[in-house]
Formats: structure tokens, C-alpha cells, sequence
């Protein structure tokens, strides 16, 4: 694919002063630049912003060439990328899923040679131009079938990574990793033959049961928030390895990143309590994990509920999660709850019989302010709200 046009010094200024225009005036203008087809260059504009908080270093090089929108929203952030890049190192790494190649820039820093193979000759090509103006001169980019292509290679790899396709021209969006392309628990033996290790990137959505049952000789799964929200799972896999199954529950907040470890379906000591001094909350990866009772015995913390997942301890304790200062336990009876009527706060259910909405509307409850209202239920099961303030 030929750039030059693109990379004309007046389309470039062109492109970043209009990072900012409403798109939708912009596309009805008229085009400036005859020679290159309008919706392309309208393309690079809000593609380019949409780089801007999730990939900075390609925001911030100049001569980046970015591909269709879609392959933007669908690609790893760069704080994803480099956690995945800190779990992996060795002489050669094969991504059979290149993409826009994000996440082979970063495997790049920890291996002496990457190979990045895509299917879309044209995104291969934008890829191949984009490592070279970000000066990333191990990554070989392969255009066509990653199978066909690791089979012409005929050479064994410290590891292979794969984020399969989950878009079905048949089913359109999928989550179970047999109707995503490639097929990986059907074609996972015959990875084996090239790698020993195969790092597999999947939905968060992905139940890690769901996951097992399809999958060989998993050792470890990552499961990986960014600011409290999931964002992927890794699936770390090791020929012939049968031991443990560890879970990482990871969450990236300003550069720091908090782990929290457990081994799937090991039983973890849980002691249960009425509420006490502090309240927490485990972060979104940690209750993803489903390891649960593990939050107890790691942080010698109580359970409210067996099916509750919100803790409480007398003396605070740094957590991975949100912490919170009880200041009193209310029945959930309308008379004890005629004084929060009309009030703002911030409502969060867990095992309870009715939505945040639901309680929102019964009580004329707003949103807001600095009242933490947790409804749940306590070790006697009686419906309950406890009324905290944040930590």
C-alpha cells in the first residue's frame, strides 16, 4: 500500500488541526485534498483521536498511518499491552493474530525477533510502515493465514500469542473460544508442535469455567482491569502442565499495579461476621476470579454473606477494592428507610431482592453526594443497608 499522499506534510497539519472539529460539519466540507479519497483522510482524523488517551506513543509520533476505526476500538490500550509484554520474554514470540500490532510493539521490547502475521494485506501494511517510523525493527510483519504461515516458518518459538476473532460471519458476536477465529482448542495441538507456551488474549466477558472446559494445560489466568473495569483475560498455557491452576486478579489505577493471586477451586479459610468498623468492596477482576473466600483469609477480613462478597473488619486494612467507614447499619424496613427518603446517595446491591433502580424509585432516592448506601444482606439473613462514607 503506497502512504505517500497520506504522509504529505499539509494532509498531516491537516489532519491534526481537525483532531478537535465536530467530524460530522467536517465530512459535508469540501475535500482539500482532491488525491485522496475523502472518507480516508476523515478516517485518519478520527481515528488519530481516538488513539489519543489509548494509544499515546502513536498519538505522539508523527507519520502514523492508522486503519479502519474499528481495528482502533477493537485493539489492546497501551497500559494492557505493556502488562501483557512484563509476563513474557525470550528469543522469538509469533503473534497469529497481528491486528494493529500494539501489542507485538511491546513483546518487541522483551524478544529478539516478534512475527506479526495479519490477514488484511492492507493492515499489514499500515502495521510494517508504522514499526518502522517508531523505529521497532525486530517485528516481521507476515501478510496471510497464521497457520499456513507457522507451518512455512517450520521453527519453534518461545511463544505464541493469539487474541482471537470474536466475530462470526455466521453468529456474529461470540464469546466461546470454539466459534472465534482461529478455532485455538481445535487447532491447540497442533500449535504445540511450534511453541511450548501459547499466551491466549479473550473477552472478559468469558466465563473462566467456560474457558477450562475448552481449553488444554492452562497454568495461569490473568484476569486484567484498567481503573476498575475489565478489560481482557490471558490465558497462559504450558504443554503437559497439570498442576494448579493460578488466577491473578490485576488492576492497572495510575501506573501502579495491584495482584491479587488465588488457585482456582482451592478452598480458602472464610470467617463471617455482623457489620463492623470498615466496609470493602473487592475490585471487579477479584470478584471476576469467583475466589472469593480467598479476600478473607488474605486480608483477615470477615464475610457479610456467604453470597454477599462485601467485607468488614474493626481495624483498617489496605485493600484491593473500594474501603468504606460504616456509620450505621440500618433494617431494610420502610420506617427505618423514611429518612434517607429524597436524599442523594450512592446505592450498590449485593445479594439483595431488588435492582439499585428499584430502590431509587421506592425511596425518590437521587444520585450523588457523599453517602455510600450499601443494600445486602447479613450473616442472619436479614435484609439490611449499610450507610458508609469512602475511605
Amino acid at each position: 500500500m503506497e502512504f505517500n499522499t497520506l504522509l504529505n506534510d499539509k494532509v498531516q497539519d491537516f489532519i491534526q488541526k481537525n483532531l478537535d472539529v465536530n467530524h460530522m460539519e467536517l465530512a459535508l466540507k469540501k475535500n482539500p485534498f482532491p488525491s485522496i479519497d475523502y472518507p480516508e483522510l476523515m478516517n485518519q482524523i478520527i481515528a488519530k483521536k481516538k488513539a489519543k488517551d489509548k494509544l499515546p506513543t502513536w498519538f505522539s509520533t508523527k507519520n502514523i498511518i492508522y486503519p479502519a476505526k474499528i481495528s482502533i476500538e477493537q485493539t489492546s490500550s497501551e497500559i494492557t499491552a505493556k502488562y501483557k509484554a512484563s509476563l513474557l520474554k525470550g528469543e522469538k514470540l509469533i503473534d497469529l493474530t497481528g491486528g494493529f500490532g500494539i501489542d507485538d510493539y511491546f513483546f518487541a521490547q522483551n524478544f529478539k525477533e516478534v512475527y506479526h502475521c495479519e490477514m488484511n494485506e492492507e493492515l499489514s501494511s499500515i502495521v510494517s510502515h508504522n514499526f518502522s517510523v517508531l523505529y521497532q525493527n525486530n517485528i516481521n510483519c507476515l501478510h496471510g493465514d497464521s497457520f499456513t504461515i507457522l507451518k512455512q516458518l517450520n521453527t519453534k518459538f518461545d511463544w505464541i500469542y493469539i487474541d482471537p476473532s470474536r466475530r462470526s460471519d455466521a453468529k456474529g458476536k461470540v464469546f466461546l473460544l470454539k466459534d472465534c477465529l482461529p478455532n485455538v482448542p481445535e487447532l491447540l495441538n497442533d500449535y504445540f508442535k511450534f511453541s511450548n507456551n501459547i499466551l491466549i488474549k479473550t473477552a472478559p466477558i468469558l466465563d473462566l469455567t467456560s474457558g477450562l472446559n475448552e481449553l488444554q494445560f492452562v497454568k495461569k489466568i490473568h484476569i486484567v482491569a484498567v481503573k476498575n473495569e475489565i478489560k481482557e483475560l490471558l490465558w497462559e498455557i504450558e504443554k503437559g502442565y497439570t498442576k494448579d491452576i493460578f488466577i491473578s486478579s490485576v488492576n492497572i489505577e495510575n501506573e501502579t499495579i495491584n495482584h491479587h493471586e488465588t488457585i482456582y477451586r482451592k478452598e480458602y479459610l472464610t470467617t463471617y461476621s455482623l457489620p463492623k468498623k470498615y466496609l470493602y468492596e473487592p475490585n471487579s477482576s477479584i470478584m471476576k476470579s469467583g475466589n472469593m473466600d480467598a479476600v478473607s483469609e488474605f486480608y483477615s477480613i470477615d464475610k457479610l454473606q456467604q453470597h454477599s462478597h462485601l467485607f468488614t473488619s474493626d481495624k483498617i486494612v489496605d485493600f484491593q477494592g473500594r474501603s468504606f467507614q460504616i456509620n450505621e447499619v440500618v433494617p431494610f424496613q420502610k420506617e427505618f428507610m423514611k429518612p434517607f427518603q429524597n436524599q442523594k446517595m450512592n446505592c450498590t446491591t449485593r445479594n439483595f431482592p431488588l435492582s439499585v433502580e428499584e430502590i431509587k424509585k421506592k425511596f425518590k432516592i437521587k444520585d450523588g453526594g457523599t453517602i455510600f448506601a450499601f443494600f445486602t444482606t447479613n450473616i442472619n439473613n436479614e435484609k439490611i443497608v449499610l450507610i458508609c462514607t469512602k475511605l
